[in-house]
């Protein structure tokens, strides 16, 4: 069995996110990481290895991003990942969801991969739909907010791959859904803990293979990625209004405190 994770490179958590006004895009000049949820995927990979139920050969990162998104990719081999793909391009830069879709999938597909994993979204965009943008393009099943995975033998109309059975966050509670292999499958932020990267692990990352690969090396058409390919065209940005400062009331009296609270609150109708 091969799974391939998907990962992406995301501002820091302790970085501001703003808009550059002058792209329309996230400015991403800040420090940088590995997208905190997908290290849920690349755990679940893991513990599917390490489970025994099923045999895994192989777990394969892939990312779409700049040069500098291979740091994320060597945090993802890190955490377990036998090697890494990046798919590098700046014909791909202003791709929207289902542009950046189709260009994840485009690099899938020369992988076959049986099982394909990514968190529940992106700590920049928190777009919860790059699965299933994915999962169509390859003609797989998809699933999301998925909290357990439990392998399962396979169909008989579908003999030698396993299934899953897995179980879904939804906003009425919890489905349980079995799945046959090949599938996409995004993973909530519940399904496990993150395991911390060795020493070892973080020295040996940048050694295990990197395949960097190109748009047309993967046969994707430019017509359908960039700023031109995209269905969403951001307009203008404005920066929210300034908000008034606050009013300080002095506790000297407190009967006037007090007072003066009540009258504050009762002007605007609060009480």
């Amino acid at each position: 069995m091969k799974i391939c994770v998907l990962v992406k490179e995301v501002p820091d958590a302790a970085v501001e996110k703003r808009i550059n006004p002058s792209t329309g895009r996230m400015d991403r000049s800040g420090e940088k990481n590995l997208n905190p949820y997908d290290t849920h995927a690349i755990e679940a990979a893991m513990q599917l290895r390490e489970g025994g139920a099923v045999a895994v050969e192989e777990i394969v990162a892939v990312t779409m991003g700049p040069e500098s998104a291979v740091r994320a990719l060597h945090k993802a081999v890190s955490l377990g990942a036998d090697r890494s793909v990046h798919l590098c391009d700046e014909l791909l830069a202003g791709s929207d969801v289902a542009a950046t879709g189709y260009a994840l999938a485009k690099a899938i597909e020369s992988e076959s991969p049986d099982l394909v994993l990514l968190g529940q979204q992106s700590d920049d965009g928190e777009c919860y739909t790059i699965g299933a943008v994915v999962a169509d393009h390859l003609r797989m099943p998809s699933l999301t907010q998925v909290i357990k995975l439990d392998v399962i033998d396979s169909e008989p109309s579908a003999p030698g791959l396993p299934g899953l059975r897995c179980e879904r966050q939804a906003e009425y509670g919890y489905d349980t859904v079995q799945v046959q292999l090949p599938a996409v499958i995004s993973v909530g932020d519940a399904i496990n803990e993150p395991r911390y990267p060795s020493l070892k692990n973080i020295m040996g990352a940048k050694k295990k293979p990197l395949d960097t690969r190109t748009a047309s090396e993967v046969g994707i058409d430019s017509g359908f990625v960039g700023p031109d390919g995209s269905r969403v065209h951001c307009g203008e940005f404005h920066a929210p209004p300034a908000k008034p400062s606050g009013q300080i009331i002095e506790d000297e009296d407190t009967a006037e405190t007090v007072a003066r609270i009540v009258a504050w609150l009762d002007e605007r109708k609060l009480i």
